[in-house]
């Protein structure tokens, strides 16, 4: 039987923290990811010692990445893990730390996700058994087939699917934190060149370096330390799940998203319609698309045209990648889940200054990782 948060003790974030992505660059990863576990400890106002479990997230740092960055902080014996989930793994770790919380085995637990730029190295490669294409299929070939079979299912044109990019960099320019902070026209993101298929250079991540954080507690840690209990959010629901079989002619991770917030729905008793904020993973801009149908943002087919009538614009039905998305704030791959995390989290306080979706109550964090898997949280203001 799988039980659902709802069963379980009530977890909230209480601190969050993020370096700003950025670039490669020769700071170190101990440095990135202290600055974001420091401003989310800050954020919390509770000290180091008080945190009893630690989850680090991260694809691409190598093994035992935990005990060198976060001994600066002091010794204190607590349990620490390395979580490693492709794309997800700060979604991943940020679970683990639910968990931890929700099924008591301590009250205040930290998630971080960092990652410094590398060649990932896939565990497939190790299988010993064969596919058809290989190494020959990259990210943005597949993902310009989905949207070439997209526009020609639904009638979507080119420059519809490229206004997700649009809107996301408008988004990300007013975010400290996001790698690309300019917003562009319409005709700049069309400019070559075309990495691949209809999929220009801005409708494609940036993968650079960065760090996220968040605190989660119980009820009795906001209490113990005197936590602001009006900025703290509760996470209704933290659902991962795996591929399975896709139906016939369905990309496996638009299937894969379906069924993880099908789940997430009806442990919370919500829809896509009670939604205000939505982060999800926007690696290139087809994608928002895709997700937003499967998540129930829209009608099947009419992603496009909710993008470009501004239904998912900040101030929008839903705010959609208020952060900027993948596509503008970045995608560092650890951090990127937990960056989604702070960015709710701020909405949902009404601390996201340019960026704030007016009203915002509820929320929803969703991450899809190589493998395949997929998270989906859901977070609400009391």
């Amino acid at each position: 039987m799988i039980r659902s948060l709802a069963t379980q003790r009530p977890v909230y974030v209480v601190g969050v923290g993020v370096h700003p992505y950025q670039r490669t660059s020769t700071t170190s990863y101990v440095t990135l990811g202290l600055h974001a576990v420091r401003e989310a400890l800050a954020d919390a106002g509770v000290a180091w010692s008080a945190v009893e479990s630690a989850y680090t997230g991260t694809a691409l740092l190598g093994i035992a990445a935990s005990r060198p960055m976060l001994r600066h902080l002091g010794a204190t014996g607590i349990p620490m893990a390395q979580v490693e989930n492709a794309s997800a793994s700060g979604s991943t770790a940020f679970r683990q730390a639910v968990i931890d919380v929700a099924a008591g085995i301590g009250d205040l637990s930290l998630a971080i996700g960092v990652d410094k730029p590398d060649l990932p190295r896939s565990a497939s490669q190790k299988t010993g058994i064969g596919d058809l294409l290989g190494p020959r299929s990259a990210p943005a070939a597949y993902f310009a087939m989905l949207a070439d079979a997209y526009m020609a299912r639904t009638g979507t044109s080119i420059e519809e699917v490229a206004h997700v990019a649009v809107k996301n960099s408008r988004n990300g320019a007013a975010n400290p934190w996001a790698q690309r902070r300019k917003a562009r026209s319409l005709a700049e993101v069309l400019a070559p060149p075309s990495i691949a298929g209809c999929l220009t250079r801005l409708q494609c991540c940036p993968i650079g370096e960065g760090a996220a954080a968040a605190l989660v507690a119980s009820d009795d840690a906001i209490e113990s330390f005197g936590i602001d209990r009006s900025r703290a959010i509760r996470v209704l629901s933290s659902v991962s799940r795996s591929e399975r079989p896709s139906e016939p002619g369905e990309d496996g991770d638009t299937q894969l998203t379906r069924d993880t917030v099908d789940r997430a729905y009806t442990e919370t008793e919500l829809s896509g319609e009670d939604l205000d904020v939505v982060e999800v993973h926007d690696a290139f801009s087809i994608e928002e698309l895709l997700y937003a149908e499967a998540l129930g943002l829209c009608a099947p087919g009419d992603a496009a045209r909710t993008v470009v009538a501004g239904e998912f614009d900040i101030g929008g039905r839903c705010a959609v990648s208020a952060s900027g998305g993948l596509l503008a704030m970045g995608h560092p791959l650890g951090p990127t889940g937990l960056g989604q995390i702070a960015e709710i989290t701020r909405q949902l306080r009404g601390e996201a200054g340019e960026r704030q979706q007016p009203g915002a109550r509820t929320g929803l964090a969703h991450m899809v990782g190589a493998g395949s898997v997929c998270l989906v949280h859901v977070l609400q203001r009391l």
